[in-house]
Order: C-alpha cells, then structure tokens, then sequence
C-alpha cells in the first residue's frame, strides 16, 4: 500500500466543516478568558497511515510449497493473496494486484525468490531477498490456459503445462518464452484420435534430467526425450490421472486416479502398470477388481536408507464411508495408517532431509493445508503425532464476533494471562522442534505490552499477547460453560432470540488494571468476571434476572415491574434480588399465556469448578416480558473501583451493583428525560402495537448483517425483534431479504442512514438505544464545585444524559449501605448516534475512569491488609479532583456525525467539528500518540480521520478502504500508540498503524524471509557407478532451450510485464556477498531491462514488418495467375 505522509492541515473539508471551525473559535473567545488555552503538541507530520502485519489463517487457501533449504513455507489463495511463514514470529503477507486465485507455486530453492501461477494465466517472480518481497516479472499468457508448472532444483528453466495439453518453457531469469515446446500431438500416439486432455503434471527424470515425465488427465503419462524432441514410452490406463510421482531411482513412478487406485509402472514396461493398489477398497474374495473408491487426489512416494519407502495419500476413501471426515493416508511398508482432518485437504506437501531428487529421499513430516487449518504430521515417530503449531492460525477456530485492542497495557498483565493459559493446553504432540524454521527476527522497537481480545460465535473469548507486531494466544475463556447446553434442537426451550449461536459475545468491556471482565452475549447476558490465579469451586451461580422494557401508557400502571426512577435506600434492592436458583420460580407465563420472566438461557445449577484465570462474579440476564423477548445489549461499561455494571438497548437501561448483586437502576430511555424531554412521545404500549413473535419482521438496518458479523453465510435469525446498534431508517420495517446482505444499503461506497431531526416519528423515538456508556469522576451539574462519581450515558439520537452515583464508603460498608443512583438532569445534544466519551484535565491530560487496582480475592486478606483496604477508596487518577475549585475538565463526546469538546462545570461547548456529512462513524477512539492525545475516527465511506484535542484541529484524512461488509464495521478499533485493526477476512486480523515513527521504524521490525544459507553436497555417485556410466544424467538445458538453438518463441504466445520490485526489490537484498552478487544481479538486470524494452521496440517492428509481407504475399498468389486484363 502506498505510504501517505500529510504536511499540512487538510483542504479537502467541506465548507460546513471550515464554518465549524471558524464558528468553534468564536465560541472560544466568546468564553473568554476563563478557559486555560492547552499547548497542543501533536502536528500533521506525527501522523501517517500504512498496514504493519496480517496475522491469522490464509483465508480460502489454493496452493502451497516448500524451500526445504531455506525452510520456508508458501501458501497461496483464491483472492490472490501469498501468505510466508519462516520461524515462529516471522511471517509476511504479500497480495497479487490482479487477485486471481494462486493455483500453483515454485520456490527457486535456496534462491530466495518463488514463481506463483495465477487462475488468469499469469506468472510471476517474486523476490523474496527482502523485507516486504515484490513481485519482480510476470509473464501473461494470452493463448493458453496455465494447468502445471514445474522447475528442477537448481534449474532456471520452468515447464508450464497448458489446457491444450502443450509445454511451454521459461526462463526465470529473464522470464521469457523459450521457442522449445512440446505439442500434445506430438507427445501422444499418432493413432490415438481423442485429445489427452490438460497437462496435470510434469517432472524430470530424478536419474536422467533429459528425459520429461508428462501427465495427461485423460491417463495417458509420457516419458519425453528433450535432446530427440520425441516420445519414449507411453503409459496408457483407463482412469484419468490426478498426480505422478517419481522413486527417486528413476526407473519407477506412481500414478494416482479418479476410481481411487494407484498404479505403479516400471519406466520400461509400457504396456501395464507393475502394480496396482486400491488402498481404501474392500478386497473381494473371488479375485474381482475391488469396488472403485472416491479419487486420489495427489500421492507422493518417498525413500528411505534404512526401510520401505513412504507412500503418501489425501482421498481415496471408499464411497460407503458417508460422513467420514477428509484422510491422509500414509503408507508405510506393511502398515496403513489414516489420519483424519477436521477440514478438507487443500494440498499436502511431504518434507524430506535432502533437496536432491535423485537421492534417498528421508521424509520427516508432512505439511497438510486444510481449508481451515494448517497441520504438521511427524513421520519420524510412531503414530504420527503432529506437531504444536506456533502460529496465530486459530483466530478464527469458532467464528470472530467482536474484537478489542489495548495497547500500553499494565506490564504484569500477560505474564499473568500467560501462565493461566499454558494450563489450557494440549498433550499428545510430537517432542520435535517446529521444522519451518527458516528466517530471522526483525528488530524490537517497541516496548510496550499490547493486548488483543476476540470475542466469538461460540461464546469463548481469546487474549492475545500481540506486542512488537507478533501474535501469540495467552488464554481462552468459554463463558458458554455457565449455562446449561441443550441435547438436542427437539429439548431446547423455545426462548431463544436467535436459532444459532445462542452465547456469541457482542460487547467486551475490560479494564486492564484491575482485570474486571464483563461481555454482553447475543441472547441478552451479561457475565462478570474476575481473574483469579486460584483454582475454586462455585456451588451456587450468583445470578439476577431483569425486566427491562418499555412501556408507557397513561391509563395503565406499569404494575409495579419497573423500579422508580430514584431508588431510595429501601427500595434500592427491592424489585430484583439475588436469585440463588438457577431458574426464578417465577411465573413462565403471564394470565394471557404470553410467556412472561423467562430468560433466553439456562443457567446450571450443580456446583462449577473453575480453573485459574477468570472466574464468574455475576450472571445477569434480560428476561421475556408478555410474550416478547428481550432486546440485545447494545452498549456495556463496568467499573471496578465503584464495583458497577451498566448495560443499554433500545429499551433502555439497568445498572448492577455486582459486590452486593443487585439492581440499582432500570429505567426505559423515555424516562431517563424525566420532564425534559425533548421529544413529543405518545405513550405506547407494547403488547397493543408491537405484534408477536409471528408477525411482521421489523429489525434495525444496522443489524440486517449481524450473522455475517461472524460467517459469509446468513444464518437464520430470529429478526422480529432483533436490534443491534438499533441504527433505524426512516421506516423500520424492513423486507426480509434485506437481511441478506450487509451492504444492501450501500450507494456509493457508503451507507445511507437518514437521520432526521424530526419528533412525529413515534416508532423511531421509542426505540431510541443506549450507545454509549462511560464511567468518570467529574462535574454533573453546572453548579457543581467538585467532580462526583458519575455515568454518562450516550443515545442512537445524539444525547447525552449525567447519572449521579451516591457510593458508601469503602470497606464492609460498602458491601453493607446501598448505593444511590438518580439522574441529574443535565442533557447535552449532538448530531447522530454517539459512539464515544472522553474527560480531559486542564492540562489536556486524559481523565482515565476510576479503577482499583487487581488483587487477589479468592486468599482471605491479613489483618493489615484489611485495615489497609477500609480505608483505601479508590479514586480516578486525575488530577484535576484535587485541584482548587476554579479548575474545570472538559468532556470529549464523539456522535456518528460530529465531535464536541464541553467545558465543565460550566457546559460551554468550546469547540465543536463536523466529522462527516455524506457518511457516519463507525469508530472512534479517543487515543494516546507521542505523549498527547487524539482522537481518531474511522468512517462507513472508508476514510480514517484523527483530531487534536481538544480543540479538534484535522490532522489526517485518508482514504483507507470503504465499508464493505459487516464484519469490518464490528471489529475495527483504534488504541494508543498508533495503532489500529479489524477482522480482514473471517479468518484473519490486519493491523495498521497511523502513527508516522512507527511506518519509519516498520523495516526494522519485520523478520526476514531470507538468509545465506550454504546448499547441500550433492549425493556422491560412488566408483562403480562413475566407471560403468551410471548415476544422474545431467543435461545442458542451455543449449537445448536457449534462444540459438530452440529460437524465439511466438510473441503473441505470452507477454513479458516487468514487476514494481523490479529495482527496487534487489537493492533490499542482505549484504556481504550476497548483497555483491544482488548488486551484480541489480546492474544486469538494469541493462536487460533496457535492452528488453529495446528488444520488446524491435519486436513490435518485426511483427508489422512480418504482417506487412504476409498480406503483400497473400495479394500476390491472388493476383497471380490473372492476365492483366483480368485486373
């Protein structure tokens, strides 16, 4: 991607933009002096944008290949992408621009350079002899379709097999079309009518490399003699062939087929195969041929010194075995082993001790690529363990629902995390070391602890150390283990809001010093957590149940299920207490038959043993209200130094005290206003106007794509009532197809969401959501002298409300007197929904929300300790709370729309900036960058956009990439330090950093693909076989293939395009003498560069020349035997 550096501060802002901040320093001034003026030190040039690394599972994989002296693995996959994998911690991605899916590639061994065969017909030549490897030639065929490639070790002539059944020969040092080609019509019988088919395989002789194995699917095989231009043998079976591979003797090969038999043939004996073996077909006893079986798809045949060769199998499987998941086969002497795969087998690769065809080959492993997953299998030990794989491939093991990033974290976390998780794994493994070892490390720049966690489908949660651009997984959590599972779909209570997935986390909320952990599922649950290093066992599941819903009807009382808007100390716990069941004994059904207090999910009720790391505090869920389901959570915030929970959806709000379980809060948004709400609501109800489960489907268009959040197919959901961010149109009924897709609301390159301003919508009000949630010591009132402990909560109408927390003191008596919540009637207005909330000291300084800082709970505390902790109330670490009076904090609010910085206590909003017009937010970050903070935006129309702070000055505005797909909008998220990521594909994380010192320190950081490595002896011949003539055949490919004697080949065949690594990527190469020969390599191929485009001139000149003659010559024989009257 290109690199964008921004010097100055952007043009490209609407003119409402330039009049927002033009009108944003009026205000300023108008505030006048009161307002300390902040030095801002962050400029343009600290900022600037590019990918750093790809890290997870090559998203639908095609092709893979082996450099078994560099020890460097290749994939390629169906969206062009080249994924390489050296030593774990060095891996780099790199993308064809063309995207056509990768079928074939080739490393040079030892070479550092790889060929990669395109679906378009393309190849190319990548230099891997650098950091980031580009792509050096490529080479379009025009007339022929690519099927095989194949390149003898130390060779630099690559055979390319055709769909024509043709050979065509490239030399990869130029990358151009030698003149020698092997006709299909030429290499079959001339007796034979049928065409052979497409080429699907060729290979050298391992003894003689003169002589050219080919492969037709039809299953005819060919033994060519390059020097004679003829055919030897030919090998003729009646089932089309798949693979061929060579005994490295040269004087056997093996043949895989189609009704899943191999045939060996004796290179001499052409007229029937030696053997033929049915591997997975029933032997019948009157000396029939076996029952035909599913196709081998490839087979490889590997020697050894010491005992029988290996065979080696993917299919093959009789077709009785329904179900049975994909095999590899190995064979081995006498014994038959089938290892099955959780996925299909893509491709499979044996890796042997020497690169040399033509000696004992020694396999060790087997490199299997499934559509999913990447497995290691040990031939060296019995049962064939496989290895333990070092790499961050199982991102995606149960599908990506949301993700977060911390960078900057507490240096104790993943040391802490880590040693919780290295008893989650698994045994059984081969005792070898990892055998792709290849590579070096980059430098480590960066120092500080980064955290990544996913959240997923399934409802487990993975914690990822992801410091100094490496990935590695530390702990897994399964919050799905607290509610009892269902056997079958036959006994599942018919309370699920969704028919799939009933645990996928939605929101994480994490606060990394005190390591409180609270998710929202997608069956409207709430979990807590706590980290504990100490294993213990919880009899009783601390559980409580809420009715959040909304109704308002002015005849009707909302009989006492609601809690009144300020709870007084007695009534506080009253409404919804602990309920140490794990089913309420509440009525399931209301009079009406409506089912009434259920929740979505079972929690178990025998005692949970739970292992070290995070351990259940609290399990809350919404339960059904008159026959409708609970809405989904669409913001979430805990505070551990308040011990508080707070969850929203388009119903409203409830707030948990988790130290003394129970509710503290539970309003609908309506009612949050009190008298000051804005809008002209008419009471509803509704069981009169929302109709049952049944009736018509009405969903939020944000959330049309939620199974696409986690699958490229759309699961089947429940959508009447499902709302996620509860972003609505201007209608909310919404056709059912519209579910189908994501981006079914796209135009151009953005999602058109109307937002008006107007009050008559009663629908669009009433499901005004909670957006945003956020704890903080600050002003609530205007009036206020000394910041409180509050929450500011954020709606899908832009407006944010103050709730004023009451908290007893610490100690026992905080787990003793209740504490008082009431709200306290402040609102503030923004455009579009908001997304986030920030508070600023008067430095300028980021206000974090309080927290307590982590301390082992499940060991009963010493004296002291106690004492220590009753009078320990933690506070937010700013410094602003114990200022003088006069000092103030501003509160940073961000909406979909706009950013606004508001003075407090005064409530002035000093500075104000129109993010977009046309589009909407996303995500925005409020982050820290070379010790002073930002805030950063990405938006729906694919730009990322960074403020100053707090007088939002634009610093960035690049276009990145648009919003293409749910999965993108759910799982992007900035953090300190520059740095930023989203799920790319469902298998993959990119990250990104817009930081400029961390693009100019990136080359440092990445590994290093190649290194000097010395090529191994080639296998001695012996005395006997030098004397008698035996032993390898080498062959001058030069004289047979080079320009003099085999000519050039025709120029409308394949077009030579020179590649953007061309120049550039050699002078990355190492130093020394290879950085000497690559300097050479760099002065050549700049003057065949030249002499190419000289030649490619000439060559156009002959072509006109050549068609000039043809048609002068085509007018002669026309006008030839004419008299010349006859003109």
């Amino acid at each position: 991607m290109r690199k964008f550096n921004i010097r100055k501060v952007l043009d490209g802002l609407t003119a409402v933009s330039s009049a927002a901040s033009a009108s944003s320093a009026a205000q300023q001034q108008q505030a006048g002096n009161r307002e300390t003026e902040i030095q801002e030190t962050l400029q343009s040039e600290h900022f600037q944008l590019c990918k750093t690394v790809r890290h997870g599972f090559p998203y639908q994989p095609s092709a893979l290949a082996f450099d078994p002296v560099q020890k460097i693995l290749a994939i390629g996959t169906q969206t062009g992408a080249l994924r390489l994998f050296g030593r774990p911690g060095v891996e780099c991605y790199c993308q064809h621009d063309s995207g056509a899916a990768v079928i074939q590639l080739q490393f040079l061994i030892n070479e550092g350079a790889l060929v990669s065969a395109l679906a378009d017909d393309t190849l190319h030549l990548w230099n891997l002899r650098q950091k980031r490897p580009a792509i050096l030639h490529s080479l379009k065929f025009n007339r022929e379709r690519i099927t095989f490639c194949h390149l003898p070790f130390q060779s630099k002539w690559l055979y390319v097999g055709t769909e024509r059944g043709n050979i065509h020969i490239v030399n990869v040092e130029s990358f151009t079309l030698s003149g020698y080609v092997i006709m299909w019509n030429k290499a079959i019988e001339l007796s034979s009518k049928s065409h052979p088919g497409p080429v699907v395989h060729i290979s050298d002789n391992p003894m003689d490399e003169g002589k050219l194995l080919i492969g037709f699917e039809s299953g005819t095989v060919v033994l060519w003699d390059l020097k004679s231009k003829k055919a030897d043998y030919r090998y003729t079976h009646d089932e089309a062939i798949h693979s061929v591979a060579w005994h490295h003797e040269g004087k056997q090969f093996i043949c895989s087929h189609s009704d899943g038999t191999l045939t060996i043939w004796n290179v001499k004996s052409p007229t029937k195969p030696f053997q033929t073996i049915t591997p997975h077909g029933k032997q019948l006893k009157d000396g029939k041929k076996p029952e035909p079986c599913k196709p081998i798809l490839k087979v490889e045949y590997k020697t050894t010194r010491a005992g029988e060769p290996f065979i080696i199998l993917s299919g093959g499987l009789s077709y009785d075995t329904v179900g049975r998941r994909p095999c590899l086969t190995v064979m081995h002497g006498k014994s038959t082993a089938v290892l099955e795969m959780d996925y299909s087998i893509v491709d499979f690769l044996t890796l042997c001790e020497t690169p040399y065809p033509n000696d004992f080959q020694e396999p060790y492993a087997v490199v299997v690529l499934l559509e999913k997953d990447l497995v290691l299998i040990d031939l060296a030990q019995n049962g064939y363990p496989i290895f333990e794989n070092p790499y961050p491939l199982t991102i995606h093991e149960s599908p990506v629902t949301c993700c977060e990033y911390f960078a900057d974290c507490p240096v104790d976390l993943i040391p802490a995390l880590y040693s919780v998780g290295a008893r989650q794994k698994r045994q059984g493994y081969s005792k070898k070391e990892w055998p792709i070892s290849g590579g070096n490390w980059g430098l480590i720049t960066q120092s500080y602890p980064e955290i990544i966690i996913t959240g997923h489908a399934d409802g487990s949660i993975k914690f990822w150390d992801a410091s100094a651009i490496t990935l590695q997984v530390l702990y897994k959590l399964k919050t799905a283990k607290v509610f009892e599972k269902s056997r079958n779909k036959d006994d599942r209570p018919n309370t699920d809001i969704v028919d799939e997935d009933p645990y996928a986390i939605q929101i994480i909320s994490w606060c990394p010093e005190s390591r409180m952990l609270c998710i929202a599922g997608v069956s409207a649950h709430v979990i807590i957590y706590r980290f504990s290093k100490q294993e213990v066992t919880t009899e009783i599941i601390p559980m409580l149940e809420v009715r959040l819903l909304y109704e308002i009807n002015d005849t009707e009382s909302p009989d006492g299920e609601q809690v009144p808007p300020l709870p007084t100390p007695g009534t506080g716990s009253n409404p919804q207490s602990i309920v140490p069941q794990s089913h309420p004994s509440t009525s399931s059904s209301s009079s009406d038959g409506l089912r009434d207090n259920v929740p979505c999910l079972k929690v178990k009720n025998s005692p949970l043993k739970q292992s070290p790391g995070y351990q259940i505090e609290l399990v809350i869920q919404l339960v059904w209200v008159s026959g409708e389901p609970p809405q989904q959570i669409t913001s979430l915030a805990v505070n551990s130094a308040y011990g508080l929970v707070v969850f929203g959806n388009c119903n409203g709000i409830a707030m948990v005290d988790y130290l003394q379980k129970t509710v503290l809060l539970n309003l609908g948004t309506i009612e949050l206003y009190g008298s000051n709400d804005p809008y002209r609501r008419e009471p509803r109800s509704p069981r009169k106007s929302r109709q049952p489960s049944g009736g018509m489907l009405t969903v939020a268009s944000c959330m049309c794509g939620l199974s696409n959040l986690y699958s490229e197919s759309v699961k089947k959901l429940r959508t009447s009532y499902i709302t996620g961010l509860c972003d609505i149109n201007e209608g909310t009924t919404v056709p059912e197809d519209r579910c189908k897709s994501p981006t079914s609301d796209v135009k151009d390159n953005s999602f058109s969401r109307s937002r008006s301003s107007s009050v008559t919508s009663i629908d669009k009000e009433s499901r005004e959501a909670i957006s945003a949630l956020h704890f903080c010591e600050t002003f609530t009132r205007k009036n206020d002298t000394s910041p409180s402990p509050c929450l500011w909560v954020g709606t899908t109408l832009g407006t944010v409300l103050v709730i004023v927390l009451n908290l007893p003191p610490g100690g026992e008596q905080r787990l003793l007197q209740p504490v008082i919540v009431s709200p306290s009637g402040t609102i503030l207005r923004l455009k579009g929904a908001i997304l986030r909330m920030a508070f600023l000291d008067t430095t300028g300084s980021l206000v974090p929300p309080a927290h307590e800082p982590w301390r082992e709970h499940n060991v009963p505390e010493d004296k002291d300790e106690k004492d220590k902790s009753k009078k320990r109330r933690p506070v937010s670490v700013s410094p602003s709370s114990s200022q003088e009076i006069s000092e103030n904090q501003y509160a940073v609010i961000c909406s979909e729309k706009q950013a606004k910085v508001i003075s407090l206590p005064s409530q002035n909003c000093i500075y104000k900036q129109n993010i977009t017009e046309t589009s909407f937010v996303l995500r925005g970050d409020i982050v820290s960058l070379s010790n002073s903070i930002c805030l950063a935006c990405f938006c729906a129309n694919g730009h990322i956009m960074t403020f100053s702070l707090p007088s939002l000055r634009p610093l960035l505005d690049v276009y990145y990439l648009p919003l293409t797909n749910m999965r993108i909008a759910r799982t992007f998220c900035f953090t300190n330090n520059g740095q930023a990521l989203y799920l790319v594909s469902p298998t993959e994380i990119q990250r990104l950093t817009y930081s400029q010192e961390t693009c100019e320190n990136l080359q440092e950081m990445l590994g290093e693909l190649f290194t000097p490595v010395e090529t191994p002896e080639a296998p001695n011949r012996g005395f006997f076989k030098g004397l008698f003539g035996g032993g390898a055949q080498s062959l001058d490919r030069e004289e047979l293939f080079g320009e003099s004697a085999a000519g050039k080949a025709s120029r409308s065949l394949a077009q030579h395009i020179p590649g953007p690594g061309g120049i550039e990527g050699v002078k990355g190469a190492a130093s020394g003498v290879v950085g000497e020969l690559a300097r050479a390599r760099l002065a050549l191929d700049e003057r065949g560069q030249k002499l190419g485009e000289l030649e490619e001139k000439t060559a156009a000149m002959l072509y006109s020349a050549d068609s000039f003659s043809k048609h002068a010559h085509e007018m002669m024989l026309k006008y030839k035997d004419k008299k010349w009257y006859q003109f």
